[in-house]
Order: structure tokens, then sequence, then C-alpha cells
């Protein structure tokens, strides 16, 4: 097939004619093949052309991990379009937000989601066209009454080729919101040639195949979940969509009847398999490979994971939003250097430096930067924050990004994350980074999860606070944990207080969410 040029759509249009009949997604006890994908996101594009959507406008999806929320991205993708996922936990005030920062043309939406959907296109001037999945029975039609809505079946009827392609590499193809520890959402611009670059370089060191199955537990609204399904399709291999990790047994019995090869998880997802009594019961013999990323995975989990799944390569990596993925540890580095989340990702480069902007050399903790075609245009109209984090690289013109990530590298060039430069206590005079007291914690046999921070104190400035959640037969109390922090950390970085708590916090992605902790 002869193109200009190559765009993210791309992907799914060239595995769907070579591979018309295979399995392309299983979701809901549905399985839909290569061509009924790309036929059902073609009809949905001309739909939204239709109504209106021109090339560079803004579509949201907000809707569930189903079906329609995959047919929808490649939909808005072939109008010329821009997509941004939205979670469908997403309050109203948020989603309104949402939608007039980006000014919505579209909004693709669920029947079950009516109420939101209504209340927040009424307070929006931008929507023009919303198409909504599932039953539309009188209840949804009252919510729905005025809006200029269209049904899913009518939206993707019809025998229709792709609209005309207008797009060049350079436009945007997504803007992914990410909320980060504090202040309003910020819509991370990505283009075309940024999700190209992403999706070639991690294929790469995965070594992803045509007979992949991948499971997608993970939200598509956040971009590790979302990027299982493009990565899948860009391979022609085949994604089992899961709703949620919620019920960790039914997904499970899925990944052992679909015969899964990859295995993409958080932490929180490692720490409930943990937990699990029953694991060595299911059949896993076909999974290849194991990835995590959000957080770096506790050394206990990570034995875990060697002994539940034996044969497959495990990667503990490290990114974010703003460059999609920074770093992997290669699996036969495992043993070797556990805590450290790798080199950098093919066709990548990255190094760090100190507050006058000074490179730093092995050892030396300071701030991450990253040069790649990976890395974001900037956050959508907020140039501000943009120019914070986006900034002159080594060549004229160029620019590279700081992340805002506190690392040190060692002498062979491996990774270590030490922390957020925004998170790090100061305590006593020291600086102290939460995630070396978390991670201390952690390796406290009966510990499940914990999260730190630093609360004022007159005396110490800051002083240190844990909150720690327990395995449920853990015999544990505050001051155990205390005692064993001092025999794992320097005086000065043992939590003053704990706080035992029966869960923690987590964002819409499973991360652990610290703003409400107190």
């Amino acid at each position: 097939m002869t193109r200009a040029t190559f765009l993210l759509q791309d992907y799914l249009t060239d595995s769907a004619s070579r591979l018309p009949d295979k399995t392309a997604l299983v979701c809901d006890g549905e399985r839909l093949d290569y061509r009924e994908l790309e036929a059902r996101s073609s009809a949905l594009a001309h739909a939204l052309v239709e109504r209106g959507v021109t090339r560079g406008d803004r579509v949201v999806v907000f809707a569930e991990n189903t079906a329609e929320t995959v047919i929808a991205f490649w939909a808005v993708l072939k109008a010329n379009a821009v997509v941004s996922i939205v979670n469908p936990q997403t309050k109203l005030d948020k989603l309104v937000y949402l939608l007039d920062d980006c000014r919505a043309r579209a909004l693709i939406s669920e029947a079950h989601l009516a109420r939101v959907v209504a209340d927040a296109a009424r307070r929006t001037t931008h929507v023009s066209a919303i198409i909504m999945a599932g039953t539309l029975d009188d209840g949804v039609r009252a919510r729905i009454a005025g809006l200029p809505v269209t049904s899913w079946a009518e939206a993707t009827s019809g025998d229709h080729a792709p609209p005309r392609r207008r797009c060049i590499d350079l436009d945007l193809a997504s803007i992914i919101y990410t909320s980060g520890s504090t202040g309003e959402p910020k819509g991370v611009m990505l283009t075309h040639r940024n999700m190209l670059a992403a999706c070639a370089s991690i294929r790469e060191y995965l070594r992803l195949a045509e007979d992949d199955v991948i499971l997608g537990a993970l939200p598509l609204a956040f971009d590790y979940g979302l990027y299982q399904m493009i990565m899948a399709f860009a391979q022609g291999a085949r994604l089992v969509l899961e709703r949620s990790f919620a019920f960790p047994a039914q997904v499970l019995k899925t990944v052992v009847e679909e015969r899964v090869t990859g295995f993409p998880g958080v932490p929180t997802m490692f720490a409930q398999l943990a937990g699990m009594k029953s694991l060595r019961d299911h059949d896993f013999s076909a999974i290849r490979y194991v990835t995590n990323t959000a957080a770096a995975l506790p050394v206990k989990h990570i034995t875990m994971l060697r002994n539940l799944f034996p044969h497959a390569r495990i990667y503990s990596m490290y990114g974010l939003t703003e460059c999609k993925r920074c770093t992997y540890l290669p699996p036969e580095d495992l043993a070797r250097k556990p805590e450290s989340v790798g080199i950098a990702i093919p066709n990548t480069e990255l190094w760090l430096v100190d507050e006058l902007d000074r490179r730093l050399g092995p050892g030396q903790v300071g701030q991450l930067v990253i040069r790649g075609a990976t890395v974001m245009r900037g956050y959508w109209e907020k140039p501000e924050l943009t120019a914070e984090k986006l900034r002159p690289g080594p060549l004229p013109g160029e620019q590279v990004l700081y992340t805002g990530d506190l690392c040190r590298l060692d002498e062979e060039g491996y990774l270590y994350f030490v922390g957020r430069m925004d998170d790090i206590i100061k305590s006593r005079g020291e600086k102290v980074a939460p995630k070396e007291v978390e991670a201390a914690i952690v390796d406290i046999p009966g510990v499940r999860e914990a999260a730190v921070i630093g609360v004022l104190d007159d005396l110490l400035g800051q002083a240190i606070k844990a909150f720690v959640a327990l395995d449920p037969a853990s015999p544990l109390d505050a001051q155990a944990i205390q005692q064993e922090c001092r025999a794992r950390l320097e005086s000065f970085k043992v939590p003053k207080y704990v706080e035992l708590v029966s869960e923690l916090p987590k964002g819409l992605t499973g991360k652990i969410q610290k703003t409400g902790l107190t």
C-alpha cells in the first residue's frame, strides 16, 4: 500500500488488509475480526465528518473499556480529527472542564452515562454532535431530549471507505489529559509521529509477535492501557479487553482461556495478585512477557512474578505521559539490578542535570531530561507550563523534555528513580525521597502497600508520615513498622508517624493518590 505519509490509523488498516479474518478483539463475550473493526471504524468516521467534524477538531470519547471505545478511537483518527479518551468515572464538573478546554466538536459515549453526558453537553457550547452506544430507552431519550444525539447503530451502519485523509504525521493524533499531583488537568498533545515512534520503540524491545494475545485490563483512558490496544493492532495480534481489574479472579480465568501471552500491569494489580491464594491453580504457561510501569515494582513483587510466571520475560519500565516511555530494564538484568528502571528505550537519549542545568555523572541525583521523537508537542493551550517542560536541546531548534523527576545513573548507565522534584520532603535539614521510604516499608513482610508524605512540624520543618495497608493476616502495628524502618533506613528517614489504613486512595488508573492524605 503506497501512501505519502504513514499515520497512526494505518496500523489498523494494514492489519485488516493482511489479516481480515483474524480475531483482533475479544471483549464482553464478543469477538471482532480485523475486517469488522476496519469497516465499523470507517463508517463511524463518515458519521463524524457528516456531523461537521473536520481536520484538527477534537473528539472526546467518554466511555469504558468496550469494543465501541476501540472503534471510536480509530474512527476519530480516520476523520482527520484528534481523539481524547476520558475515563467514565470522571465527574460532571471535570468533564465539562475537559470539553471546554479542548473545545470538543463531538462527544462519543454510552447510554448508561446519559445523565452526566446530557448535563455536560448542556453546559458547554462547543459540542455539536453526540454519538451514543447502548440502548436508548425512554429514560435515556428523556435525558438527551433536545441534544444532537445519534445512535451508535445509525452512526456505524453502511459500507464506507475511510474518509479522504488530510493529515500529515505532524498533526495531532491525541490529547491525553493528566492531572499530576496538583493543579487542573493538562492536555498532553501527541502527534501521529510521537505515537508511531513510541509504538515502534516499545514493540522492538518487547519483541511483540503476530501471534501475541495481549491483556487489556488497564483503562484505555490511561496511556499505558491505550498503547496496549494500539500495539496489538499494529502487530496484527489479538487484544483481550477487560473493563477493569476489579475482579482479578475473573480476569485471570479469561487470561487462561484465551491463552494470553502478554500481561501488562501496574504495582497495584500485582499487589492484588500477591494476596491471592489460588494463583497456583491457574495455567499461565502461555504468558511470554509481563510489563510494569506507573511506579517501580517492589523487589518482593518481582520475586512473586518470577515465581508465578517462570517462563516469562519480566520488564520493569518507567515513563510519563509527556513522552510515553523513558526506560525499560532488559529482563536479563532483572536479577542483578532489581531496583533499576533500566536503560533508555530505542531511539531515545536521556541524561541528568542539576539546578544550574549542568550534566551530572554516575551516582549523582538530578532531574531527568529526555530527548527523542516521543516527546510531546506541549500542553494544550498552556504555553507557560509547556515552557517549563520543553526547553532547548543540544541541536539548534530542537526541544527536549525536562521531566521534573529526580533520578540517578549507575556506572553502567542504568537509571534509578528517586522521586518527583515536588514530592521531596525536607526533614531535619535533609532531603528525603518518599519513594525510598515507601520501598523500605513495602519490603517488610506483611505490608501490602504504602504511601509517604511530609507533614508540617515545628521542630523538623517537615515530619515523615507513612500510610500503610497490611495483608489481612499481618500482625504488624505502627510501632513494629517504625522498628523495621530503623533497621532499613537512616534515622532521619524513619517515619515519625505511621497510620494503618485498610486501603490507600487510588486514581482512575490504579495509581496511589496522595493528594487526599494528611
